[in-house]
């Protein structure tokens, strides 16, 4: 069999039935004191390997309001990814690659869409980072089994310390962490609509904080100490988070924020929005 035969068969291998048992999709509503994230390089988080148990994530689902950041529709090949895409991971170098701890997600509730705007889809081969531009083609190998296959961003998580990318159920199956809730990954770009390496439109999102009150206070202290930058707060699945997007949603800005932020509640992460 070829390898770009072995591609579409990983590619599709899981959209064709679902399993019978029952998920349980770990939440992250905890009190814990702030890891800032280091200045990054390149585009992708790469962060060290967690301490967490194996466990399914779910991130933080954006905030409703068109303000909050979420980008127009950017339409995706049916099943995330084509006969093309396939095709072309198969017979192209990686322009770029790193590794870190990946976990799974599903929609938690009917109809949620994705930061791409698009709904949200179990079956489809794709996957969540916070800073790989919005559509990047990528594989994922699961170093310990080497499995792999190829997905493309639709999404923006995971909002966990410690884990660099989400992957939807299909995606998950297809490299051999649905059952064990995580895994270490080796992530390739293979394409991106957007330079890797410069622009892009910047925030930092800080979460999570376990109640509405916290939330409110946290943003009211912000706007004091950033007055030039526009900050929201918003209800996730099961808590609360706060966004920073400085003047232009500016990278560099972005950064020195994170670099700055002095919290008693919540991680702060640098989150790409297109």
């Amino acid at each position: 069999m070829s390898r770009a035969e072995t591609w579409a068969m990983e590619g599709r291998i899981w959209s064709a039935g679902a399993l019978s048992m029952a998920l349980l999709v770990a939440g992250c509503g905890h009190h814990q004191t702030a890891r800032l994230p280091a200045p990054q390089a390149a585009p992708p988080e790469v962060t060290a390997h967690g301490s967490e148990p194996p466990s399914a994530s779910t991130p933080a689902p954006a905030p409703a309001a068109t303000e909050a950041g979420r980008i127009g529709a950017m339409p995706m090949p049916d099943g995330g990814v084509s006969d093309d895409d396939l095709q072309y991971v198969s017979s192209h170098d990686p322009i770029y690659s790193f590794e870190g701890d990946a976990t799974w997600y599903r929609s938690p509730y009917k109809g949620r869409r994705a930061a791409n705007g698009e709904v949200f889809d179990d079956d489809a081969m794709t996957a969540a980072n916070r800073t790989l531009p919005m559509g990047t083609l990528i594989s994922v190998t699961n170093l310990k089994t080497g499995q792999v296959a190829a997905m493309r961003i639709n999404d923006r998580g995971p909002f966990s310390p410690g884990k660099i990318i989400d992957l939807s159920p299909a995606s998950a199956k297809a490299v051999g962490i649905y059952r064990s809730g995580t895994a270490r990954v080796r992530i390739e770009v293979f394409r991106s609509p957007k330079p890797l390496d410069h622009g892009g439109r910047w925030c930092v999102q800080i979460g999570a904080l376990s109640s509405e009150r916290e939330a409110e206070k946290l943003k009211k202290e912000l706007l004091h100490k950033y007055p030039d930058s526009h900050v929201i707060e918003f209800a996730g699945e099961r808590s609360y988070w706060v966004r920073i997007r400085p003047e232009g949603d500016d990278r560099q800005e972005a950064e020195a924020i994170a670099r700055h932020l002095r919290l008693t509640e919540g991680d702060a992460y640098l989150t790409r929005l297109d």
